[in-house]
């Protein structure tokens, strides 16, 4: 075919194609619905999926690319029914504030950041909340924690050795408890122990959740000496120093709890080092799942909307054997009619690919003004959200397309 004939094709395709759907708005209807659905899902998710990547990867970055995490636990996807047969880091023994407390003697290490957390009720005056949650850190833990004080001050070390009853405010519990007005310099109750407020702390929302409530930011000591916080559970960051290698950190580290511990050389580690590639890669496994549920609800989606495709289209060439012989008999070409009734077929799921992704982008839009999710819609999305519309149109419509090129004329002329 020429280029001239191929462009009066496709237009003449594209026009027999809205006639269609004016004619047949159920069944087109129901096949525009069925891609519509898949492409929806994928640029959805796709936009979460993204929103998600983009702020774990600027977490990491806030607590350095080098920074790893002492734990009771490992990070696995191993089968865990809560018995020590199947979950056997329940034999290790719980980290201590002192186990952390002695990585700072090791010269690889830059920074060790202590983490307790708890709950307790929050008073300013007659604003009151019931609930909220207690974060307390040792001195160093905006280092690890990605944000930065937006007014006033973090605790200092004396302050965190004394157990001074100080406290930072998250952006949430701020609002809530001083709306509009200052709340440094102020003094709350928590847990009905009076705290000065010292500062206020902004912190990009988490959408995996954890940071997204009001919290209180305390000294550890204070949280465990005033608000009589248990240290069963620490969680332990360490930063190694400018110029040192992380494995010569997490070595030294090892050796060092290993010998707090009294571990024989042959006993393994009843502790667990978590790495950000560790995080990672466990990250990348949960996001696996959700884009192989993603991929199968869109292929669904697109099933139905082919089935659609090759009801319709076979119903068209029933309805326009006739014309097909006139038109033959005129000389149009095997190919023209084939690539008519592609162009016709990939319309209709082009028309539902549209759709879902505007449908999708709207979602995205609204996912990233009213969650803590930015939603953004990635540029492989739309291509693979339009590319699949038209290849489900193609490939669904290929056997109407191809039993309309090989009408006999003759035969199709006579079809009543």
């Amino acid at each position: 075919m020429s280029l001239r004939t191929t462009i009066s094709g496709t237009v003449e395709g594209i026009g027999i194609a809205l006639d269609s759907i004016r004619a047949n708005k159920v069944r087109a209807g129901l096949t525009i619905l069925g891609v519509s659905v898949g492409v929806f899902v994928v640029v959805a998710i796709g936009a979460m999926i993204t929103g998600i990547n983009n702020a774990v990867t600027r977490d990491i970055a806030a607590a350095g690319p080098n920074t790893f995490y002492v734990s009771r636990a490992p990070i696995s996807f191993e089968a865990c029914d809560g018995s020590d047969d199947t979950c056997k880091w329940r034999r290790n023994p719980r980290l201590t504030v002192a186990e952390a407390e002695s990585f700072r003697e090791l010269q690889s290490v830059r920074s060790v950041v202590t983490q307790i957390n708890t709950n307790a009720s929050a008073r300013y005056r007659s604003s009151f909340l019931s609930s909220v949650g207690v974060q307390a850190f040792s001195t160093d833990w905006l280092m690890v924690d990605g944000g930065t004080i937006a007014t006033g001050r973090s605790w200092t070390d004396a302050e965190n050795n004394s157990g001074a009853h100080v406290v930072v405010l998250n952006k949430k519990i701020a609002e809530s408890l001083f709306g509009d007005s200052d709340p440094l310099g102020k003094q709350i109750s928590v847990g009905d122990v009076p705290f000065d407020v010292i500062g206020t702390y902004d912190k990009p929302l988490n959408p995996l959740g954890g940071d997204n409530d009001a919290v209180v930011y305390m000294p550890m000591q204070a949280a465990i000496t005033a608000l009589n916080a248990q240290t069963r559970w620490v969680n332990i960051s360490v930063r190694p120093r400018d110029g040192v290698a992380r494995d010569q950190a997490i070595d030294d580290v090892t050796a060092s709890l290993r010998g707090r511990r009294r571990l024989r050389p042959s006993t393994e580690n009843n502790f667990a080092i978590i790495t950000q590639d560790k995080i990672l890669e466990t990250y990348d496994k949960i996001v696996g799942t959700f884009f192989i549920v993603m991929l199968s609800l869109s292929a669904v989606g697109l099933l139905v909307g082919g089935v659609g495709v090759i009801a319709i289209m076979m119903i068209s060439v029933t309805e326009r054997t006739r014309e097909i012989g006139v038109r033959k008999a005129l000389g149009a070409t095997a190919g023209l009619i084939l690539w008519q009734f592609l162009v016709e077929a990939a319309t209709l799921t082009g028309i539902g690919g549209a759709i879902g992704l505007g449908l999708g982008a709207l979602v995205a839009l609204v996912v990233r003004n009213v969650l803590p999710i930015p939603a953004e819609i990635p540029l492989m999305s739309v291509v693979a959200a339009i590319g699949g519309s038209i290849f489900t149109g193609v490939l669904f419509g290929i056997i109407p397309a191809f039993r309309a090129a090989r009408l006999d004329p003759v035969v199709a002329l006579r079809y009543e």
